[in-house]
């Protein structure tokens, strides 16, 4: 069985889609997917269908049969829009056996079988003619490939295959357009996220090494819901660009591309941040458009379509760069056939032809550390929790051991005037990254060993010194779909999150998505870090008021360390819960979601709580968890 997983070269940046073995889990991929989104996507289905019936109405005013070629059929969804439209016969084309086996069962299910033909190939292998995969070749062409980035699926390479080998000349494409806009901005809560920024403890400054000052750093896309970003925490430093557009019903290009637009700056700042999305038209005139625009570009916000498998795209140029003003300036999009990039250059440097090349990585940092890790390490309130914590327990003869890889609590601590400390790295890469940020040499030793195979010998005979709406879509069954029965994709999801996920947390970075608390913050269960990690598992049960009323969709789980009796950082929420349930959840880290197999009610009056069961398994980390709603009364 043929499995494709996006892996990000890990030095470049650059999307490189894998085929992976037959051993694969692919119940994980099920699991985790945004098949469920997809279809609960009331404006992306509405928009395709109005186009699919529009492009098979104009091929039908040519006297023509309708052939449509769906590439990336998922569940047959658009294949079954083209018939009921009118067309003539479908060719559904997808790769994945069991998202195929899932489309036979459904195009059965609603009684397409005999105008829907399910081809279980990568598109590019599908063959044409006399004892091929298509009797014809198709004249509209029906698609979706598109991520976040838009061309991040492949979309370029199938399209290019298509017009070559698939299609007719001169046929239809739904969608039949694509636009990518981007705004230059100064955001400095983004831009965190790069570059390692200056640290300040007790009056010194710790510098980042010159290797990293100098990185262009990572430059693939970072993903997110910018319409949680307030509009409020960034400068915009360049109207919003129209970098480009391509036509889908024109042969099209996979060759790396650059296209620039020009602008007059219209406020001085720092270059830092891209912020990305795109459009696409499902017919030629453009009155029918999809939007990625985030919730903040509508002139009425409530109109915006919350989606979680389409986001918006944030770039980070490769250093920052200050702007006035009136200068005018050049904003270069450059893309090869599965990713973009972005450079910068005034006016007078603007070379039209010119393909910028990829910036990568060089210092290594980047590989070691994610760009929510960044943001953490540049988070003054964070690291000044960490120092007040280190200077409250620290002595003249300490011994101190961080277990952490890519810490900087080790110099840290050698700072605030530890006797001696080691740093624990399990990788070279982070090895060599606290060697370069540790400029204060002798005190503290890197030392390249695993927890476990760690010895006294390793620390020179010492003794360390001992220390006191986004969700409801998610995973929601489809049911019907535009009027088509789509059930046996909730069946294979259900089967795969049975198999693999029903009670493992799911990670999500919930400040991205909007959501209320109907019970109040309880802690669940408690470690010691100060103890041995016990061997047998962790037990843990009770129950939690709804003191709220709305839908339940899940349970959130997240760590609150606190590192001493009066110093505490949460990987979760960061303050209190107000009254009407808005929470305010960490930037830096994901949190750990278990959703409920079905929404229940919450009165919101006590008479419910929820009751919930938790175990530990030290041996693999995993922490699992049932929950259910109770009657109180």
């Amino acid at each position: 069985m043929k499995t494709f997983c996006g892996r990000a070269n890990p030095t470049t940046g650059a999307l490189d889609w894998v085929e992976e073995s037959e051993e694969y889990d692919y119940h994980q991929e099920i699991a985790r997917s945004c098949y469920a989104d997809m279809l609960h996507d009331k404006d992306r289905n509405e928009k395709y269908y109005r186009g699919i019936r529009a492009a098979v109405e104009r091929v039908k005013a040519r006297g023509e049969q309708a052939v449509v070629l769906d590439i990336g059929t998922g569940t047959g969804l658009l294949s079954m829009m083209a018939v009921s439209a009118g067309a003539d016969y479908c060719y559904a084309v997808e790769v994945f056996r069991p998202m195929a086996e899932a489309a036979v069962c459904i195009v059965e299910r609603n009684g397409f079988s005999n105008k829907i033909k399910v081809i279980n190939k990568h598109s590019t292998e599908v063959t044409v003619g006399l004892g091929g995969d298509m009797e014809t070749r198709a004249n509209i062409l029906i698609t979706e490939l598109f991520d976040t980035e838009l061309i991040g699926e492949g979309a370029l390479p199938s399209y290019e295959h298509a017009h070559l080998h698939l299609m007719q000349e001169g046929c239809e494409a739904v969608p039949h357009r694509a636009t990518v806009y981007a705004q230059l901005v100064q955001a400095d809560q983004l831009w965190s996220w790069a570059q390692l920024q200056p640290i300040e403890v007790t009056g010194f400054k710790l510098l980042p090494p010159p290797a990293v000052r100098r990185c262009a750093g990572a430059p693939s896309v970072c993903d997110i819901q910018l319409s949680q970003v307030p509009p409020e925490s960034f400068t915009p430093l360049s109207p919003l660009c129209t970098m480009f557009s391509m036509e889908f019903s024109k042969p099209v290009s996979s060759t790396p591309q650059s296209h620039s637009c020009r602008f007059v700056a219209q406020a001085s700042g720092q270059a830092q941040v891209v912020l990305s999305w795109w459009d696409i038209d499902m017919d030629p005139k453009g009155t029918i458009v999809c939007t990625l625009a985030p919730r903040w570009t509508y002139d009425n916000p409530r109109c915006y379509p919350w989606r979680d498998h389409w986001m918006q795209s944030v770039y980070f140029l490769p250093a920052e760069e200050r702007v006035m003003e009136g200068d005018e300036c050049s904003l270069t999009v450059s893309h090869d056939d599965y990713s973009l990039w972005f450079s910068l250059q005034p006016h007078s440097a603007f070379q039209k032809e010119a393909v910028v090349s990829r910036p990568y990585c060089t210092c290594q940092a980047h590989l070691v550390w994610t760009r929510p890790r960044f943001g953490e390490l540049n988070d003054t309130q964070r690291t000044d929790c960490y120092v007040r914590a280190l200077r409250s327990v620290l002595k003249a003869d300490s011994v101190c051991l961080g277990v952490s890889d890519g810490s900087l609590l080790p110099i840290f601590a050698h700072l605030l005037g530890a006797n001696k400390v080691y740093s624990l790295e399990s990788s070279g890469l982070s090895k060599q990254i606290i060697e370069q940020a540790n400029s204060l040499k002798g005190a503290l030793q890197v030392l390249l060993v695993r927890p476990e195979q760690l010895t006294t010998d390793d620390l020179g005979g010492q003794q360390v010194t001992p220390d006191g709406p986004g969700f409801r879509r998610i995973r929601a069954p489809c049911g019907t779909c535009q009027g088509f029965d789509v059930r046996p994709m909730d069946k294979m999801i259900q089967q795969s999150l049975d198999f693999r996920e029903s009670r493992e947390a799911e990670p999500h970075a919930l400040w991205e998505y909007p959501c209320r608390a109907l019970t109040p913050p309880y802690p669940v269960m408690t470690f010691d870090f100060t103890q041995l990690v016990p061997e047998e598992p962790l037990n843990s049960e009770g129950t939690v008021p709804f003191i709220r009323s709305g839908l339940c969709h899940g349970v959130v789980l997240w760590m609150e360390y606190q590192l001493t009796d009066h110093v505490t950082v949460s990987t979760g929420l960061m303050g209190p819960v107000t009254e009407q349930g808005t929470c305010h959840w960490s930037p830096h880290r994901k949190q750990g979601v278990y959703f409920s197999p079905s929404p229940w009610d919450s009165p919101g009056d006590s008479r419910a709580a929820l009751s919930y069961s938790l175990t530990f398994e030290p041996s693999v980390g995993d922490i699992r968890m049932d929950f259910c709603s109770t009657s109180t009364l």
